[in-house]
């Protein structure tokens, strides 16, 4: 592929997750809004989890992963918020996509993570668009439907204020 090529697809696929991110974020009709993928994943204790569990809740869907610095420096703040604003109705739950459970294990004790945290798959990926880099979250709102999309290091303010907002709304 030359070099022209490659760039002109780089541009193509950040062109489409800029309208992407867009298309979440912008306000008007909820019903608008896509339905976020319907998903389950069995987390590190065994246990099925699935979207559909988690009706009427706020919940913000975490790719990253234990070499992942910026995930890393992000996940001290997803357990804060979990510890917080869990009893209002919000859920986080974590998508690591380390081929490996056991540095997940290890890293889900060390920062006595308080959600649940699933090893992810490319089929996974897929289904929230692809997942190009880490982390990668996803905010979904109480009727199931995706609001924002985040790519990269999220302030730890910025997801505070998306879930509060969200909290305070009625499902649907």
């Amino acid at each position: 592929m030359s070099r022209l090529a490659r760039t002109a697809l780089v541009v193509a696929a950040a062109a489409a997750l800029l309208a992407v991110t867009l298309r979440l974020r912008r306000p008007g009709d909820e019903a608008s809004r896509p339905p976020a993928p319907a998903f389950a994943v069995t987390d590190l204790d065994g246990r099925r989890l699935a979207l559909s569990d988690l009706e009427g809740k706020v919940v913000l869907v975490d790719f990253w992963a234990t070499w992942c610095e910026p995930c890393r420096e992000e996940i001290p703040a997803l357990v804060s918020l979990q510890g917080r604003y869990g009893r209002q109705g919000l859920q986080i739950v974590g998508i690591s996509l380390d081929d490996d459970p056991a540095p997940v294990r290890e890293f889900y004790a060390r920062y006595h993570m308080n959600y649940p945290v699933a090893l992810g798959s490319a089929a996974l990926a897929q289904q929230f668009g692809g997942i190009l880099g880490l982390p990668v979250a996803f905010v979904i709102d109480r009727g199931g439907r995706m609001r924002v999309k985040h790519v990269g290091q999220t302030a730890p303010a910025v997801f505070e204020k998306e879930v509060r907002d969200l909290l305070g709304s009625a499902p649907g």
